[in-house]
């Protein structure tokens, strides 16, 4: 009976799929797991496309986002980072490398948009695509805009920027999962610590908090502890700001549009390359940039997607000539497209582009190896005792 099944899928996707001179072997799952993986190859460009799918509606199958070091900050392969993964949330089935990131110096692996690891918001949104699964559990793939703001004792604002390296004319707000310190130069650090029985860490979306300032450094790189929140003021910034007190009372909003509140798995990426089944094209931007130019070449890449019935975690090999050479954005999205995908979101590519299934990477990362990156997505497979 499996294998009737198993069958049938085959020939379901090679409906879907471009016939292109391709050929392809499938590693099936369990029978009936609401998992598999295919590496799909079309000899004569060549391509080698690596293609997990996910049941949606099989309860024991769950996506999660993870940092690298289980922080803000750090740089690990996938298969590490999967290893960090929280065994009560799960055994790791599936997984692919996230967002774009900070490679150097003392931020290396600050994403460069929003992350959200299991309700803890670990970097901010910087307006750019994200993936974010809301409350209900439905998937999104759109652009997020940060509106988070402190609102000092005098009831004067500034909008502040989290867990990354601060300006010198601004605001930045630092959490213990940024590390031991700070990492700052100058300015003027406020600790902050919980006051009354307010809500405080971890740090989520689309709340307010209420910080009392325990102590005030004139200077950068405080120590993180348990317990605390820092508020950095940059040294151009600290002249146009009122000095407060010991004791004195901040509340700190996380707000966001579109709301994010109830978020548990978030991450940052983009372009969209499906939107309502449709392929999405690459805007020219009025200044040329290696950053658009590399989405007109072909390049390794990596992608989510889906429809009503499943998740897609895609990589497209790179970089090799004789085992594939990798896609534009325009073919991936085309090829999306004919996957079945209704909506699809671009994740990082080049060397970074990394899959994983049945416990290895199954693809070919360019570089020979994989390549340590900051933060990726997990499918676990909840023990069904726990649903």
């Amino acid at each position: 009976m499996w294998m009737a099944k198993w069958f049938l899928v085959v020939r379901l996707l090679a409906v879907v799929l471009p016939s292109c001179g391709q050929s392809f072997c499938a590693h099936a799952g369990v029978p009936d797991s609401g998992l598999s993986y295919t590496n799909y190859r079309v000899a004569d460009v060549p391509w080698s496309i690596h293609v997990i799918r996910v049941e949606r509606s099989n309860s024991q199958l769950q996506i999660h986002s993870t940092h690298a070091g289980g922080g803000a900050l750090g740089l690990s392969t996938l298969s590490d980072q999967i290893k960090l993964l929280d065994s009560r949330q799960g055994t790791p089935v599936a997984a692919v490398n996230g967002d774009y990131y900070k490679r150097d110096g003392a931020y290396a692996g600050d994403p460069r948009g929003l992350q959200i690891v299991d309700g803890e918001l670990v970097s901010a949104p910087a307006g750019g695509v994200c993936f974010w699964i809301d409350a209900l559990g439905q998937p999104h793939a759109t652009n997020v805009l940060s509106l988070f703001q402190i609102i000092w004792p005098n009831g004067a604002t500034n909008l502040f920027g989290l867990n990354e390296e601060r300006p010198l004319n601004s605001v930045e707000l630092y959490t213990p999962a940024l590390g031991l310190s700070t990492h700052t130069a100058g300015g003027r650090e406020l600790i902050l610590e919980q006051t009354g029985g307010s809500a405080w860490l971890p740090l989520r979306v689309g709340r307010n908090y209420k910080g009392r300032v325990r102590e005030i450094h004139e200077s950068g790189d405080t120590q993180l502890t348990p317990g605390i929140m820092v508020l950095s003021v940059g040294p151009e910034l600290v002249a146009n700001v009122s000095k407060p007190e010991t004791g004195a009372v901040f509340t700190i909003s996380t707000a966001s549009t579109p709301s994010l509140l109830g978020t548990k798995t978030a991450i940052g990426g983009g372009p969209v390359l499906v939107r309502n089944g449709k392929r999405q094209r690459i805007t020219k931007p009025s200044a040329e940039s290696y950053e658009f130019s590399s989405m007109m070449e072909r390049h390794p890449r990596t992608a989510i997607g889906w429809n009503q019935g499943y998740f897609f975690l895609i990589e497209v090999d790179g970089r090799q000539k004789n085992l594939s050479v990798g896609m534009t954005l325009d073919e991936l999205s085309a090829y999306l497209v004919k996957l079945g995908c209704e909506e699809a979101m671009n994740l990082d590519g080049g060397g970074s582009a990394t899959l994983w299934y049945n416990g290895k990477v199954q693809n070919n990362p360019c570089d020979g190896q994989e390549r340590p990156i900051a933060n990726s997505l997990i499918v676990v497979r909840r023990n069904s005792s726990k649903l």
